[in-house]
């Protein structure tokens, strides 16, 4: 027995030796499995961050509101594709709450009725139309919206409502919609009791169905109605109703419910809008989407029990179909509509709420309840408010919240203009930067077409020339000149077959021909003189399938089924067409019902390619783009989300569309992707635009890596890349046009440069200007914080560098190596106190950039925090401020007459930079010198001819103004220590008449000279005309000379010599005080004088 014990512990302890040892293993496989690669990691890209530049003069879709009751001007806001904003002012300004949050799809959002700071948001837009985008479930904020914690309901995809009890906040009720593009998810309603932590399904139909209202009685939280909606869309259909699409109320918070019918139509039926009267319960409202006469608007006056039809009117399930009922007036509906519709007499006489100067399709309502003339309304253009009920609109023209479908640039010299189509505002087209100090603003944006806008497409010789579209291959060329648009949409001729259109035609200037262009219905056709006539170069491209055998929710549907097609495309059209960019015979198209054609000799002959391996069957081929480098070489996005798959696909083929490869690898599994680009210089670098972002890769799709600065969580719809800048331009929708100035960084920074300690990038030329202001003032100038306006880049030469590790001080150290050893378990110590010595002396370490000019004279130091990554600074094209060192100030955000003084212009030509690296109090070259080329814009009428002259004048005046400065500060602390002096002298303990009389003497020349040197102060504050001072005078010249090129006026020249002669007089005189000084502090030490500031004490 004993043996047999022996054994087993020999076993055993080797048992153990065996899984620690493997632990160790492991342990140090962990360890190496969590080191990071710089060059993949998205935080290393960081400093290359995109800029906004709206628009806001259209704004975008609004899903809901929730105001906060005992403070209305703080209200926040759903946008339905832009996230959530909030104001604290009625409006005024808006901020976005909600930019890294993991959707940004919003339905609804909800206040805590016992707190106004618990907020709470539905992701996943409460609507079913075609751009209907998803959420990831329901969000909390405790703290009024600075934070969010996503609570759950992941797979709801689109909640409609959310309910806090209140009488218990931690009684949550859900409407969950459930998605519209495919069956399951979470749907239904769902209940929490613990604040959000679990939720219970407490009402379900099937896996068609979701809850697309729920409303509360307001005198008794356990009295929920819920309208249940049995809806799917595909790409190729709509079906809006069913048999399971009803009213549900639950009397005991959601344990048992009963269908409500006594008088609502049977058999299938749509949408259905409820809403309860506020100041009388008992009254409810449901607008009830159905055929045959058998919708419309349906009340009840004994809480659900029976229902008198009221009209006939009810609106699209599709987009609209929500009810409201006036707080005070329980006789006053509003429904949502193309044109919101009211009636005053319980939906008996319905009209239209009125829409003077206000853009249409309603989502959102909220009624003032102390004034129900005050009403917010939020549309597909934004948010509208009256007071006067409907008869006068004011517009937010400051929510950037527009919805674009595409993007394109043009050529436009110096700065490049951005186009592009929106969801229902228009084509537009504005400028991608100006010479504006006040940014780019609302004003500056024009329409090149109306309806719902789509791919532009401008000249490249000629940015006036614009072909801008509308839905369903709407095309016009607008001239920009003269503001006129020429309808270009291809026709049937006599006997041919319709047509069938895109709601999103593509259309494609050739990069070989600017007046070549291709459209595409259910057939390609091209014009080769700006489409004064098209020709179809293709048979129909499409699988012509008829959509109406496909089954949907598990049958193929009648042609009664509700809303059957409804705002969908006629299935089976071209949704992208590529030119080769080498071989203009190379063309390639994409469908929405999956199919690649190609063709090599124009369109003569076509090769159909299906099924993809690995992509979806009958995906839409969202986009194909050709490479610049490879006529053989092209890549195609497949989206897939139209039929609830979520995942990325992208493909690429290198022999003319034989085989293609997924290059998808590593982009997120939820995020489908709808746009690619590819550098036109490095084949290798990639870029794609995704659900909720923006990817690029180095390596031909093989690892991708998230550009996240400056962009919120969006959809990436578009992206154009500006090849003269070298700019990535993105279509996000539902947040505008975003722009990554100058990517180029991207393309020049290799694997190798991670291995150097720094690394300073080519520096792209940059043009010299000096910025204009619009409004007399920076900023917004005196128009009030609500004008919208986007920053332009800052001006100047912008330095890329890379920094391999940051620059740590000797604390920063200790405190990593502590925590390292206190995250092991291992004791660390109380440092020495030298090393404590060492720390509290240590200078801060620091990056400095030297720029010289071509012929090595220093003109700049720059200096940057020495953090490790890419990061960006920017060189102004000035020198250094003469200004002096303990004058420098940046004014308050209200002080806009004032303004930071900054040192004079540098000329254009060639520079160069170099990056050191300041470190206990040495400096070491890291990297450069690098050159760059600084370009004059010459944008000013009358520019300075002789630029030596130019800029040996400012040199002279900053020179004059460095001196002068010092002049003043010590003609100022002379003043302070008189003062001081004839403090101290009245309590010397010896004779001091005579000295009295001295400082006396001294007081009253300082007057003088400060007079000179800043002004007579005596006749100026009694309105008396007064010579100019030298201070006067030089800030004269440096106020003019710092913002303008052009030559110093003979006026200048001449102040100039009269201040400089003045000055140097002055001085003299300063010079013969600052002695007179000198002599009074020694007979203050001699009379045991109080001590005075600067005076050297006698020991």
């Amino acid at each position: 027995m004993k043996k047999l014990n022996c054994a087993l512990l020999i076993v055993f302890t080797l048992l153990n030796l065996t899984v620690s040892a493997q632990k160790k293993s492991n342990e140090k496989k962990a360890v190496k499995e969590t080191v990071k690669d710089d060059f993949l990691e998205p935080g290393t890209y960081s400093g290359l961050s995109f800029r906004s530049i709206g628009p806001a003069v259209t704004s975008g879709r609004i899903a809901d509101f929730a105001v906060v009751p005992s403070h209305p001007e703080i209200y926040y806001i759903a946008s339905a594709s832009g996230g959530v904003w909030k104001t604290t002012n009625k409006g005024t300004t808006f901020e976005p709450i909600f930019d890294s949050e993991g959707s940004y799809s919003i339905g609804c959002i909800t206040l805590d009725p016992s707190n106004s700071n618990v907020v709470w948001v539905g992701t996943g837009e409460n609507h079913n139309q075609r751009s209907v985008a998803y959420g990831d479930g329901v969000y909390k904020s405790e703290d009024g919206g600075k934070s969010w914690t996503n609570m759950g309901l992941k797979n709801s995809e689109h909640i409609s409502n959310i309910i806090v009890d209140p009488t218990d906040p931690r009684i949550i009720y859900v409407g969950a919609y459930g998605p519209v593009w495919k069956e399951g998810g979470e749907r239904g309603v769902y209940k929490s009791t613990d604040g959000g932590t679990s939720w219970s399904l407490v009402k379900s139909v099937s896996q068609y169905t979701g809850c697309n209202n729920l409303v509360m009685d307001p005198r008794d939280p356990k009295v929920l109605y819920a309208a249940f909606h049995q809806r799917m869309r595909k790409v190729f259909t709509y079906i809006g109703g069913g048999p399971e699409s009803a009213l549900y109320k639950t009397t005991d918070g959601g344990v048992t419910w009963k269908k409500l019918e006594g008088g609502l139509p049977g058999e299938d039926v749509g949408r259905i809008g409820i809403a309860i009267a506020p100041s009388n319960p008992d009254v409810l409202y449901a607008v009830v989407e159905a055929k045959d006469g058998k919708g419309g608007i349906y009340r009840s006056s004994d809480r659900g029990a029976s229902w008198t039809k009221q009209s006939g009117v009810f609106t699209s399930g599709n987009y609209y179909q929500e009810v409201d009922v006036d707080p005070k007036n329980e006789n006053r509906i509003f429904i949502t509509d193309t044109y919101n519709k009211v009636s005053d007499d319980g939906g008996k006489t319905v009209r239209n709420l009125g829409e003077i100067n206000k853009h249409v399709d309603n989502h959102a309502i909220w009624i003032d309840p102390n004034n129900t003339d005050h009403l917010l309304v939020g549309c597909d253009g934004g948010i509208y408010e009256t007071y006067d009920f409907a008869k006068t609109w004011e517009f937010k023209s400051n929510l950037p919240v527009t919805q674009f479908y595409k993007v394109s640039t043009d050529n436009a010299e110096p700065f490049y203009n951005v186009h592009g189509g929106t969801q229902d505002n228009f084509s537009l087209g504005g400028p991608s930067r100006n010479i504006s100090a006040n940014g780019i603003v609302n004003s500056d944006w024009i329409v090149t077409s109306v309806g719902d806008g789509f791919e532009t497409q401008v000249d490249p010789t000629n940015p006036d020339i614009i072909y801008a579209q509308s839905q369903y291959g709407g095309l016009v060329r607008f001239d920009r000149k003269s503001g006129q648009y020429l309808n270009l949409k291809p026709s049937e001729k006599k006997g041919e077959a319709p047509l069938r259109w895109n709601w999103d035609a593509p259309l494609l200037i050739s990069s070989h021909d600017p007046s070549r262009l291709y459209f595409g219905a259910n057939v390609l056709f091209r014009t080769d003189n700006k489409g004064q006539e098209w020709k179809a170069i293709s048979p129909d491209l499409s699988r012509q399938s008829d959509r109406n055998k496909f089954e949907v929710m598990g049958m193929v549907q009648s042609v009664d089924a509700i809303a059957k097609n409804q705002s969908t495309d006629i299935y089976g059209q071209l949704t992208t067409i590529a030119e080769s960019r080498i071989d203009p015979d190379i063309l390639y198209t994409g469908t929405d019902d999956g199919l690649i054609q190609i063709t090599t000799d124009g369109g003569k002959t076509w090769i159909k390619i299906d099924n993809i391996p690995g992509a979806p069957t009958q995906s839409y081929v969202h986009q194909i783009i050709t490479s610049w480098h490879d006529k053989n070489t092209a890549y195609a996005c497949f989206n897939h989300h139209r039929y609830g798959d979520f995942k990325p696909y992208i493909f690429k083929t290198v022999d003319g569309g034989k085989s293609w490869k997924s290059i998808s690898a590593n982009l997120p599994e939820r995020g489908s992707v709808y746009s690619i680009a590819e550098d036109h210089v490095d084949a290798g670098l990639l870029f794609v635009g995704t659900e909720f972002g923006v990817f690029f890769s180095k390596d031909g799709g093989s690892n991708w890596i998230q550009l996240k600065a400056g962009l919120p969580t969006i959809a990436v719809r578009d992206i154009e890349i500006q090849r003269r800048e070298n700019d990535l331009v993105l279509a996000t929708f539902g947040r505008g046009f975003y722009i990554l100035d100058d990517y180029s960084p991207l393309r020049n920074i290799k694997r190798d440069d991670f291995n150097k300690s720094a690394k300073i990038l080519p520096v792209k030329d940059a043009w010299m200007y000096i910025e204009s202001t619009p409004l007399g003032l920076r900023d917004k100038g005196h128009l009030g914080s609500g004008y919208f306006s986007s920053q332009n880049p800052p001006v100047g030469a912008v330095f890329s560098y890379y920094l391999k590790e940051s620059i740590k001080t000797i604390k920063e150290k200790r405190q990593e190596t502590e925590k390292t050893k206190k995250a092991k378990g291992e004791t660390f110590y109380y440092p020495s106190m030298d090393s404590l010595y060492a720390e509290d002396n240590q200078l801060s370490p620091y990056l400095r950039f030297t720029i010289k000019d071509a012929s090595g004279n220093i003109v700049r130091y720059l200096t940057a925090p020495a953090k490790k990554g890419l990061a960006r600074i920017v060189w102004d094209f000035r020198y250094g401020t003469p200004a002096p060192s303990n004058q420098r100030y940046t004014p308050a955000p209200d002080q806009l007459f004032s303004a930071e003084e900054l040192g004079h212009l540098a000329l254009p030509g060639t520079y160069s930079v170099t990056l050191e690296k300041f470190e206990d109090g040495n400096f070491s070259v890291l990297d450069g010198p690098v050159n760059f080329v600084c370009k004059s814009l010459n944008n000013a009428s009358l520019p300075a001819t002789d630029l030596k002259e130019y800029s040996d004048f400012c040199t002279k005046v900053s020179k004059l103004r460095r001196a002068v400065s010092a002049g003043d500060a010590i003609l100022s602390e002379l003043k302070d220590k008189i003062l001081n002096f004839d403090i101290a002298v009245k309590d010397m303990p010896t004779e001091n008449k005579a000295l009295i009389r001295k400082i006396s003497d001294i007081k009253q020349e300082l007057t003088k000279l400060n007079y000179e040197m800043n002004g007579d102060a005596t006749l100026a504050r009694r309105e008396f005309e007064s010579s100019p001072s030298i201070n006067g005078r030089v800030s004269d010249i440096e106020g003019s000379m710092w913002s303008v090129t052009s030559a110093p006026t003979e006026t200048f020249k001449t102040t100039y010599t009269i201040a400089a002669e003045d000055f140097g007089k002055w001085l003299e005189k300063l010079k013969k005080a600052d002695q007179a000084i000198r002599q009074a502090e020694l007979e203050l030490n001699a009379g045991n004088a109080p001590a005075t500031p600067g005076r050297w004490p006698q020991w």
